[in-house]
């Protein structure tokens, strides 16, 4: 006998899909949005701190290359919109970027060709003080206490063996000592300067994107008014670039020519010493006064006289009217606070206070400006 068909089984309840949890809610264990914002703001320190600490010894190279790109932006935007940039836009970042290695790399050798031509009568005039002494220059029977200063040159330096007795406490080890630091501080500066040029050449290349970039994150972070700030810091680097290195420039040429007329010894190298020391407040006339001790130990007064004349007339006319019309009138400072701001910044941070104290005294200016509500220009 057939069975009955058996019937099927009832059928078991879909299992319910779960409750969705709320999107804002937190998981367990979180922390309160407050928390959770200021355990941000403190790992962005740390991460800014420890960037800062591995970067420290590339920081000042770093910053050259910054103040060269800020320098030379007007140069390359001109040039940019003269020769568009191609699909690799790497023509002219590169030929920017050897053009300036060439304005630092063709004075250090034209300085080194000259100092291996000279280090032959350098080391005749060693080996002549070694055996016979100096003479007594001629010049100092013409100078003040001349009589004094001749009988101390005849005692002392005349005599033969002078030049023994004088490099006697020069020994071996601190020559080899002093070579090894020269060393030393040639190679640093060396990988520095490379360091420099691969960074002006990213800058030069992708030199809008990181302003962009730049000027985004201050305006998130200060507003309208840190635009302002960084605008006039970069203005304030024009300027300087103008007024410093330009009249610095200018001044060399013009005492260059000086030095030419009035005899004074490898007139070129002195006036391109010039123009570097001339980008120093109160550097120039260190220069220019040498030049003009050189002349007089050879005897001849006049054009020592007239190099003076000449070079306090050159700085004074630098000092007092080009150079505070080119730095005061874009930085909008009065003159005094850009001097302090450059001495300051030597002081501090070497030659690139040249540039970074007239940055920092301009953004320190409009801010004290703004504050107080008037665009008086107090000194």
């Amino acid at each position: 006998m057939a069975l009955p068909p058996s019937a099927p089984p009832p059928s078991s309840p879909a299992p319910s899909p779960p409750l969705p949890r709320a999107i804002d809610a937190p998981p367990p264990g979180a922390l309160t949005p407050r928390a959770q914002g200021a355990a941000r703001v403190l790992l962005v320190l740390a991460l800014a701190a420890l960037g800062l600490w591995v970067l420290h010894p590339l920081l000042p190279a770093l910053a050259w290359a910054v103040i060269l790109a800020i320098a030379l932006g007007p140069l390359y935007a001109r040039a940019e919109r003269r020769w568009p940039p191609g699909r690799h836009n790497l023509v002219l970042p590169i030929l920017f970027t050897l053009a300036v290695a060439l304005v630092f790399i063709l004075p250090l050798l034209v300085l080194g060709i000259q100092a291996a031509r000279e280090a032959h009568d350098v080391m005749a005039l060693a080996r002549t003080a070694e055996e016979t002494g100096l003479p007594v220059p001629e010049v100092l029977s013409h100078v003040p206490f001349g009589a004094q200063a001749s009988a101390w040159w005849a005692a002392n330096l005349s005599h033969p063996r002078a030049g023994a007795d004088l490099l006697h406490h020069l020994d071996n080890s601190t020559a080899i000592g002093l070579s090894r630091s020269l060393g030393a501080q040639i190679v640093r500066r060396v990988v520095l300067f490379g360091f420099s040029l691969v960074a002006l050449f990213f800058l030069f290349r992708d030199g809008k994107a990181v302003a962009d970039q730049v000027l985004t994150a201050i305006v998130r972070l200060f507003g309208p008014r840190g635009e302002r700030v960084a605008r006039q810091m970069v203005a304030s680097v024009h300027g300087t670039v103008d007024g410093l290195v330009l009249v610095g420039l200018g001044e060399g040429v013009l005492l260059g020519i000086v030095y030419f007329f009035a005899g004074v010894p490898h007139p070129v190298l002195l006036g391109a010493l010039t123009a570097v020391a001339a980008m120093i407040p109160f550097g120039a006339p260190l220069v220019f006064g040498a030049a003009a001790l050189v002349l007089l130990a050879a005897g001849s007064v006049v054009p020592a006289v007239v190099v003076v004349v000449a070079g306090f007339v050159v700085t004074f006319v630098a000092d007092h009217f080009v150079r505070p019309a080119l730095i005061g009138g874009t930085t909008q400072l009065p003159f005094l606070w850009v001097l302090l701001g450059i001495l300051g910044g030597v002081e501090t941070f070497g030659l690139l206070g040249l540039f970074l104290g007239p940055a920092v005294m301009a953004a320190l200016i409009l801010l004290w400006r703004e504050f107080t509500g008037g665009e008086t220009k107090a000194a």
